[in-house]
């Protein structure tokens, strides 16, 4: 499969990327990464009432790959006008719910909390994602931190709001002193890690509450994320990133769920918290400092298998 090329399409945020990435790698497919812009009106309607054209995108880009995998609302209606011109010289596969009828993509990859059902739906635990073991492994000693005798690592991966959660100052303030609190100084150090939606003046609060005796990094950089993902002993992950407590759920390491109250029904969300939990890789930070095991969980491997089975029998490979 090597000598196939998958054409990337994403708004260009991380977690987008992640998955689509993550994907093509499992796959053994080369790629390239295209960010697809709409024109000013388009991004304003849903694909479901969307026109089926490429002239919608901004700017114009060449297919050369017989594989597109796309993620994201804006990146739904370039997929489905290029299978619409190049018909089944492609095989399309797009991450998430599309919002539109299923039967414009060749496959569909959904995490079981969408409710997603179909002939050509794969469901997976969580979000799929690029980060492997060797390369959380290669990295290990970038933060220039060392394990010792009296105290564990605790890696604390910060998120940021989105349409369920606002991360305003009193919760992020109530939920940093609750970390502090339950990982004592004297049985832990904490390694602050902030991710592309945590936003400056969040950065500023954790330097303020953990910097004197822990490690807080202020900007992101993957290679910090990594290493402290490696070298921690357990992790915690803010609530409201699934693809985060995703690629926690890898290391195979203790992951506590930190909660913030949503503004808004998180249904989804709570199935995926009480998946996790069931499958006994998540707890919820309460009043006591647990240590368990768990199988990793690496569903980009699952699934590889059954996509090249599908794209076999449309002839791709």
């Amino acid at each position: 499969m090597l000598e196939l090329k998958a054409l990337l399409l994403t708004q260009g945020m991380h977690g987008m990327i992640s998955q689509v990435e993550g994907l093509a790698k499992a796959l053994g497919l080369s790629y390239k990464h295209q960010k697809i812009e709409l024109k000013s009106f388009w991004n304003l309607i849903p694909p479901r009432i969307s026109p089926i054209s490429e002239s919608l995108v901004k700017s114009k880009f060449v297919c050369d790959s017989k594989v597109i995998i796309s993620c994201g609302r804006k990146s739904v209606i370039p997929s489905i006008a290029l299978k619409k011109r190049l018909g089944n010289e492609i095989f399309n596969i797009h991450i998430q719910d599309p919002k539109i009828s299923f039967e414009h993509f060749d496959l569909i990859v959904s995490p079981e909390h969408d409710n997603l059902k179909g002939e050509n739906i794969i469901n997976t635990t969580g979000a799929i994602h690029y980060l492997n073991k060797k390369e959380i492994n290669d990295n290990a000693h970038y933060l220039g931190i060392e394990k010792d005798k009296k105290r564990e690592l605790v890696t604390f991966i910060i998120g940021g709001p989105n349409k369920y959660f606002n991360y305003s100052e009193r919760q992020i303030y109530e939920l940093f002193n609750k970390v502090k609190t339950l990982f004592t100084l004297d049985r832990f150090k904490i390694i602050v890690i902030p991710s592309y939606r945590t936003p400056e003046n969040i950065i500023k609060i954790a330097f303020n509450t953990f910097n004197e005796d822990h490690h807080v990094v202020k900007t992101v950089d993957k290679k910090a994320y990594l290493s402290a993902l490696a070298i921690a002993n357990y992790l915690i992950v803010t609530c409201d990133s699934t693809s985060m407590i995703s690629e926690a759920a890898m290391t195979g390491k203790p992951v506590y769920i930190a909660m913030m109250k949503s503004f808004k029904p998180i249904g989804r969300f709570k199935k995926f918290y009480s998946k996790l939990k069931d499958l006994g890789i998540t707890r919820e930070i309460k009043d006591r400092v647990e240590s368990w095991s768990y199988k990793s969980l690496n569903e980009v491997n699952r699934i590889a298998p059954i996509v090249k089975a599908k794209m076999r029998e449309n002839g791709i490979i």
